[in-house]
């Protein structure tokens, strides 16, 4: 009788464990957003101050009625979010939550190739309360989009697509219940690539620049002993040349890498100093009476410099588009 009753409460405790471990189980599995964005419009492009503006909508969809996407959303690369306007409602037992936001981004423009450049744009939203053990996002791929009447002045969308992932911290935020300095959040990324249509702005950016080059270009005309226009037009375009690239540079952000617009003006400064070298070599063989000599590499040096400048500039552009 011993030994049943023995058999029998081994039995009733091996079941209550295994329970527990089923709540144990069930209280980790993390609760799920169903989130998607719809967006409206991406205007006042900034490349000096490095933002633009998007206005976007965005829901969730959710079984847990103590969550609040509006006031527990946060955008870690915007520089100012408008206050959002919340819809809710209870559908067949879930939460749906609509909003409309309007936020002012941070971005690192790419002007590598301007302005045939290309840019990826990335909306970070992640909720600030909950980790990932206790929500996680997943993305209406479906449902997500942006209005097809959108329209970017200079600019067409190539790509668009919304994804999760899980963001990292080296910290826990001072939470006491961690022992750890490492916190994950599950994050909802709208990633938009857009591409500069930059034919149209580079005549108008660039037409000086050529313009400068042209005018230097002229002094090959001219007699060596000529010597006031010989020297004074080269060096008339090379001011023309370096104002232009102050005005282009004006419109850009600071950057490191050397860009379309470095190499090109670098080009004609220094074709244009060529012109100054080739006038001065002209001068003194002419001065030295090899007259014939001298308006032969005259001649000849007109062509090659116009020629190895047009086909850098065409290679140079050709790259960057």
């Amino acid at each position: 009788m011993k030994q049943t009753l023995l058999i029998l409460l081994l039995i009733l405790a091996s079941f209550r464990g295994f329970s527990q471990q089923e709540d144990t189980v069930a209280e980790t599995v993390p609760d799920t957003v169903k989130i998607g964005a719809y967006i409206i419009s991406i205007h006042d492009i900034n490349f000096q101050d490095k933002e633009y503006t998007l206005r976007f909508w965005l829901w969730g969809l959710f079984d847990n009625v103590g969550f609040d996407l509006a006031k527990q959303l946060d955008i870690p690369n915007a520089k100012s979010i408008d206050e959002p306007q919340a819809i809710v409602d209870v559908l067949d037992g879930k939460t749906w939550q609509l909003m409309k936001l309007r936020a002012t981004m941070k971005q690192n423009w790419k002007v590598g190739n301007y302005p045939f450049d290309k840019q990826h744009l990335t909306v970070h939203i992640e909720n600030t309360i909950f980790d990932k053990d206790m929500l996680v996002f997943v993305a209406d791929s479906e449902g997500s989009g942006y209005d097809r009447e959108l329209t970017l002045d200079g600019w067409s969308i190539s790509n668009f697509e919304v994804v999760t992932n899980n963001k990292e911290y080296t910290t826990v935020f001072g939470d006491p219940e961690s022992d750890h300095l490492h916190s994950e959040y599950s994050s909802f990324d709208i990633i938009i690539d857009i591409e500069r249509n930059g034919w149209g702005l580079f005549w108008k950016l660039f037409s000086g620049m050529y313009i400068a080059f042209l005018i230097s270009m002229v002094s090959f005309g001219l007699e060596p002993t000529e010597v006031e226009p010989r020297f004074g037009l080269p060096v008339g375009g090379l001011f023309a040349a370096v104002g232009n690239k102050y005005i282009i540079d004006s419109i850009l952000p600071e950057s490191n890498v050397f860009t379309l617009v470095d190499s090109l003006h670098a080009i004609t400064f220094l074709v244009i100093f060529v012109i100054l070298v080739i006038s001065a070599i002209a001068l003194y063989i002419m001065k030295k009476g090899k007259v014939e000599q001298s308006r032969k590499i005259n001649l000849l040096a007109a062509w090659i410099v116009l020629i190895l400048f047009l086909t850098v500039n065409i290679a140079l552009v050709l790259a960057a588009i």
